[in-house]
């Protein structure tokens, strides 16, 4: 019987540190230059492109999507997850990559929230609605 874990996905491969079957050369060669380009790549980029995954995924369980099915993709509980985790990285990485990066992120996030609050056929208390507890109450 095959579980996830005894068939690892074809991206997995991908970030192996393990020499292919047959090639290994190729194989190696691939990973150390993935290795050189993720090296080059600075902090706030890697930090800032998270984010953004997070905001648009977010955005999705929000309802926000573009297209007929929004409706249809909507998912709040998920939503929330997502705010909340998007809330805490924002608040943990904005001293570390400065108000200029930290502003505009922090702009989406309180864009979401105030999403969801309408989203919500029943608002959460001031103070108790995703990512709150790491960002205040939002209005």
């Amino acid at each position: 019987m095959s579980t996830p874990d005894s068939n690892p996905s074809p991206d997995a491969a991908r970030y192996s540190f393990e020499p292919e079957a047959g090639g290994g050369h190729d194989a190696e060669a691939e990973a150390a230059q993935e290795m050189r380009d993720i090296a080059e790549v600075p902090a706030v980029e890697v930090i800032t492109t998270a984010a953004v995954h997070l905001m648009s995924a977010a955005a999705v369980k929000c309802g926000l999507a573009a297209g007929p099915d929004a409706e249809e993709l909507k998912d709040l509980d998920e939503a929330r997850k997502l705010i909340t985790a998007l809330a805490g990285f924002v608040t943990a990485a904005a001293p570390e990559i400065g108000s200029q990066h930290a502003g505009p992120l922090r702009d989406g996030l309180r864009s979401l929230q105030l999403a969801f609050r309408e989203a919500s056929s029943i608002p959460d208390a001031p103070g108790k609605g995703p990512g709150e507890k790491f960002t205040g109450p939002v209005n």
